[in-house]
């Protein structure tokens, strides 16, 4: 049964065949944890296995060592859950192994987090937080002779519940913080200077968004350093009691989904590709645009704008663009200037040539609001006559509810075809191969608009179902957004958490 909330066109359902995703011994199957089980990754992986460092304190340590041991072996679901595939063990799936030493072990003592995490300013809490962190890890990365493949940051639990935006120190807790300034005034400090070089010092924090996870990311990006940041109580949950002395994270039965997803980003961000879509188009390349807002400009409409790049191949780049008037406020919506497009998917373009030798034949640019008229001449006058260019509106819409008879859902995969150009996709649903809708409520479709150039609409389904598969930081059936889209606003938090004088497109592994 279909419900509609206004009228529609003549229109036919579809049914978007599951896409399947290719690993090793050139092997393809639905599930990419039936694929890595069955055959193993895509990329055979370093035959050293996953060399690693770690920073945490001792407890934290112990913590993910114990957890590390655990995943050697293989881990089922407590209780069974047929959406869930037990976890074989990190080198059964994924073929090299990962030993439980690390190549650098950096112990920080709980006194210096202790000294940073309470204090009562948000931003200095914040940066002197990441900072014991991040200053260890870029230390080591000048100085040592060894170089890690990733590191893993170790967080306590109370690291996570006092270093976010709407995070504060309870009074008995709380140090006082050396600098008080308003944003404002930290802002002509930094771009004014000042006659007292600790005033300039103390303004720095201030440049930075108040959020441990987007800044220590956005302040190693600089150094290429892929990380891995882990709370503790995800691998040790069974030693974080409530007062009830139940755990107060109760993810006994998501371990091996724990194992799972840390696994395959483990292995990604270690230079491998877990899978990827089996069968897709020969030159075809997939763009998806990030905007965030800047805080830290006066202008209201200052907004970063940035882009992932998606090759047949599966791998990730992500691009940064200016800084500049792109909101509007309004319409609360994105657009580019016709300058700045062009300069964005221009510097995709430059990096897929040289990859590829050779311009894509398609190039997909997938926004979550349609472009409007300058921006797509930017982005027109970016690409030469040999790609065929499209712009593909996703968003999420509840304009329309689709039923089946009985207690499931909709299949995942079901499209409602509105015209030639407009569809409604489900991306979640009922999934035959897990027996089992992986969700709680009537899924809701996404809504998508091929709004600029020529693409079937069929094709462009397909594509999206394909694209719902490809996130390497989450070892799952299927996401419901594709990764074009699924990390922009994460991507985009990032961009603004703080300066970077990195401008190069960088691997998308250094932003998950």
């Amino acid at each position: 049964m279909i419900f509609l909330k206004e009228p529609m066109m003549k229109s036919e359902l579809l049914k978007i065949r599951e896409p399947e995703l290719l690993f090793g011994h050139q092997q393809m199957l639905e599930d990419p944890r039936d694929g890595l089980t069955l055959f193993g990754p895509l990329d055979e992986g370093s035959p050293h296995g996953i060399r690693w460092g770690i920073v945490g304190t001792q407890e934290g340590m112990r913590r993910f060592k114990g957890w590390l041991d655990k995943i050697q072996g293989p881990i089922s679901n407590t209780p069974p859950a047929e959406a869930r595939p037990p976890f074989p063990g990190f080198e059964a799936a994924f073929k090299i192994p990962w030993r439980t030493k690390p190549e650098i072990e950096l112990v920080i003592p709980n006194k210096e987090i202790e000294e940073s995490v309470y204090i009562d300013e948000k931003h200095q809490r914040v940066f002197q937080t990441v900072s014991v962190y991040a200053q260890r890890i870029i230390d080591a990365t000048l100085k040592e002779d060894v170089h890690p493949d990733i590191w893993f940051v170790i967080i306590p639990d109370y690291i996570y519940r006092y270093c976010h935006p709407q995070s504060t120190v309870e009074p008995e807790l709380r140090l006082k913080a050396e600098y008080y300034f308003s944003k404002k005034a930290a802002q002509n400090l930094i771009e004014q200077g000042s006659l007292f070089p600790k005033d300039r010092e103390g303004a720095i924090p201030y440049e930075y968004e108040v959020n441990f996870h987007n800044q220590l990311k956005a302040r190693l990006l600089d150094m290429h350093v892929p990380t891995q940041i882990i709370r503790e109580s995800t691998i040790a949950y069974r030693e974080f009691l409530n007062k009830f002395g139940q755990p107060s994270r109760p993810l006994d039965v998501m371990e091996s989904a724990i194992a799972w997803n840390i696994g395959a980003a483990v292995f990604y961000k270690a230079g491998g590709r877990p899978w990827k879509i089996g069968k897709i188009r020969d030159g075809v390349c997939y763009i998806g645009l990030v905007f965030k807002k800047d805080e830290r400009k006066q202008n209201p409409r200052a907004a970063c704008c940035g882009a992932q790049m998606f090759l047949d191949s599966g791998d990730g780049l992500v691009f940064k663009g200016d800084i500049g008037p792109w909101y509007r406020e309004g319409e609360g919506t994105f657009h580019l200037k016709r300058g700045a497009a062009k300069e964005l998917i221009g510097k995709a373009l430059k990096t897929y040539e040289e990859k590829k030798r050779k311009p894509p034949k398609e190039l997909f640019i997938h926004g979550k609001v349609q472009f409007d008229n300058e921006e797509w001449s930017g982005f027109q006058d970016a690409v030469s006559s040999a790609t065929n260019l499209i712009g593909v509106c996703i968003r999420p819409s509840n304009k329309i509810k689709l039923y089946r008879r009985g207690n499931n859902p909709v299949l995942r995969g079901i499209s409602y075809v509105l015209d030639e150009n407009t569809a409604f996709l489900w991306t979640k649903g009922f999934v035959p191969r897990l027996n089992t809708y992986p969700g709680r409520e009537v899924p809701n479709p996404l809504l998508v608009n091929v709004c600029r150039g020529n693409a079937k609409i069929e094709t462009v389904l397909s594509d999206i179902m394909g694209l719902t598969k490809l996130n390497y930081n989450s070892c799952q059936f299927a996401d419901g957004l594709p990764v074009t889209l699924r990390f922009a606003d994460a991507i985009g938090e990032i961009l603004t958490a703080g300066p970077s004088k990195e401008s190069s497109p960088l691997p998308f592994k250094y932003y998950i």
